[in-house]
């Protein structure tokens, strides 16, 4: 079993690398959008006081 695991590691390693840096953009942009939603509401927030 293990010897089947480490099989498919080396020879899909280029996708797996492509996968785990997909899914860091991914949160990445979720964090930024999170960001510029709290930062609108503060804003407008700010505005009307």
């Amino acid at each position: 079993m293990e010897s089947g695991l480490i099989h498919f590691l080396e020879k899909n390693s280029i996708y797996i690398v492509m996968f785990i840096v997909l899914v860091v953009w991914i949160g990445i942009f979720i964090f930024i959008w999170n960001t510029d939603k709290k930062l609108k509401e503060i804003e407008k927030e700010l505005k009307e006081k």
